[in-house]
């Protein structure tokens, strides 16, 4: 067995969660892939499915339990595979059908679990189903997405906003009507109040199934049903100031999402799944109020979602109480529930930059939130790079294509900077992503933190998170155990977050200093000195 230049044992693939463990996923830690900007294998610019099938010894190595794959179905990529036109096909720019098996053999021989990205709420307005649903309103797919007739005046049906700017409803002029879509007009709302709709939807996800996926990442859960009512969204009445550049966020989501219906369809799901022993599903769930107590009514009862994620994580707060108080109220409210953390994801600004203003020292920094976020309860998402400590990339408006910022430029400057292509070489311009020219600017300034540039230095992040991911793996503690929160008594400056991980007898001790100052915390009647970004995990080194 080989081993990393910090001296620990690559992981083997057999000493990761049993294969046949149905509850692989509780504690799981599961890396995503945004095939886009992963591996380009022909060089096209593009990453694909052989490109990844090609580092996914890469991916192993680090120790993780499962890949997540961002979509790669076909589709017109006006939001880069979140409008897809067949939920059972391959992009060409992807691959073929084929690569996605070459890729599942390759992930499972690996000890890879495999997770694909399903977005049920809506199509692109390119998919047979919408093309059928709009030519008339008695066709057989007519109610397939969700119509509405003007107000007399001509006007919507309703208030209600899209998160990528304007109303939700776009006029149709061949149905004199208008058509929901909670993003991009490209992608009309599928109306889960059809039966015909739902059966849809679910055959979509069997065919992956049967193709031997091991789960699901499910866009966008919240959003599955409308209020049949069309009733306007009141104003909500505490929007923070830095959330009033886009207007979505002046309202309370309390009819276009968010909707009583959805367990009932999450059960449906999770019937489908449960005739896949061992298949999994992780939801998302966005921004709100409600976000944690819609994260434990979509994971209890052992019926619907295996686990989910909210953005609490992925927003600006960065203290010991936010993250102390957001995980207590999930285990308040989630008695029987099981959480999922991020810190990063293709839709955010990586953490390293989100929380740059809590860091003088970024490498230092970088491994404190590997050490924090790997040691919550909960299943883990790592998204690809963050292992690296890549930074958000820095794009000039003319490189920008997320439809996102180019509406919101500069105030907002969209996903772009978080989908750059992943950096394997440092002495390539490209990192080694492609041959040619990669759809989005490799980043310059990620050059020196590419994988060869921190594969044989045992201080790197690199080798940090390999460490860590070895550590979690050899301790169920970390990987199954609950959570108990201890206070911060430290008489000096800094700010300590600390828990205690317990399993079946086993407990470690976790404390981290969230500030740059040193600290001191006392547990029981042991001083434990924390440096500045320290960490302290029983047994870790």
């Amino acid at each position: 067995m080989s081993t990393h230049p910090s001296g620990s044992a690559k992981p083997d693939p057999a000493a990761q969660l049993s294969p046949h463990d149905p509850d692989w996923w509780r504690g799981a830690v599961i890396y995503e892939i945004y095939p886009r900007s992963f591996q380009d294998s022909n060089g096209d610019g593009i990453g694909d499915l052989r490109g990844i099938t090609d580092r996914l010894g890469y991916v192993a190595d680090l120790g993780v339990d499962a890949i997540w794959l961002a979509p790669f179905f076909m589709s017109p990529q006006k939001d880069f595979g979140y409008d897809i036109s067949d939920y059972c096909n391959i992009d060409p720019a992807y691959g073929t059908l084929a690569d996605f098996d070459a890729l599942m053999a390759e992930a499972h021989r690996l000890g890879l679990k495999v997770m694909i990205d399903q977005v049920l709420s809506h199509s692109s307005d390119r998919h047979p189903w919408f093309v059928e649903s709009r030519s008339s309103r008695d066709n057989p797919k007519a109610d397939w997405y969700v119509w509405s007739d003007p107000q007399p005046d001509g006007s919507p049906p309703n208030n209600w906003l899209s998160v990528f700017g304007g109303s939700s409803w776009h006029w149709d002029s061949r149905r004199r009507q208008y058509y929901l879509h909670n993003f991009l007009t490209e992608q009309p709302d599928l109306n889960f109040h059809n039966e015909e709709t739902v059966g849809a939807l679910l055959d979509t996800v069997k065919f992956w199934l049967d193709r031997g996926v091991d789960g699901f990442r499910l866009d966008t859960t919240n959003f599955y049903f409308h209020d049949t009512a069309l009733r306007s969204n009141p104003p909500d009445p505490a929007v923070p100031d830095n959330k009033r550049i886009e207007a979505y966020n002046w309202q309370d989501h309390r009819y276009d999402k968010n909707r009583p219906e959805t367990p009932g369809f999450l059960r449906r799901l999770r019937a489908l799944l449960d005739l896949y022993p061992g298949s999994a599903t992780v939801g998302e769930i966005g921004h709100g109020p409600r976000s944690l107590d819609l994260m434990a009514e979509y994971t209890g009862g052992g019926d619907k979602l295996n686990m989910a994620y909210t953005f609490d994580f992925l927003g600006a707060a960065f203290s010991a109480d936010h993250f102390r108080s957001h995980i207590a109220r999930f285990e308040e409210v989630a008695v029987d529930g099981w959480p999922c953390w991020a810190f990063s994801n293709h839709d955010v600004v990586r953490h390293v930059s989100r929380w740059r203003s809590h860091a003088a020292d970024d490498l230092g920094f970088a491994k404190l939130t590997a050490a924090l976020l790997l040691s919550l309860r909960g299943s883990i998402c790592l998204y690809q790079g963050e292992e690296l400590g890549l930074h958000e990339a820095e794009l000039a408006y003319q490189d920008l294509v997320d439809p996102y910022g180019l509406r919101l430029w500069p105030e907002f400057k969209g996903r772009d900077g978080c989908r750059t292509p992943m950096v394997w070489d440092c002495g390539s311009s490209t990192g080694g992503f492609t041959g040619g020219r990669p759809w989005l600017p490799v980043s310059a300034a990620h050059l020196g933190r590419a994988v060869n540039a921190q594969d044989t230095d045992a201080g790197s992040i690199l080798n940090y998170y390999r460490r860590l991911l070895r550590f979690r793996s050899e301790h169920p503690a970390l990987v199954k155990g609950d959570i108990s929160f201890l206070g911060n008594a430290s008489p000096e400056p800094g700010e300590v977050f600390a828990f205690v991980r317990r399993y079946q007898g086993s407990e470690i001790l976790c404390a981290f200093n969230l500030s740059g100052e040193p600290a001191t915390f006392r547990n029981g009647g042991e001083d434990i000195r924390l440096a500045g970004h320290g960490v302290h995990i029983g047994g870790f080194v």
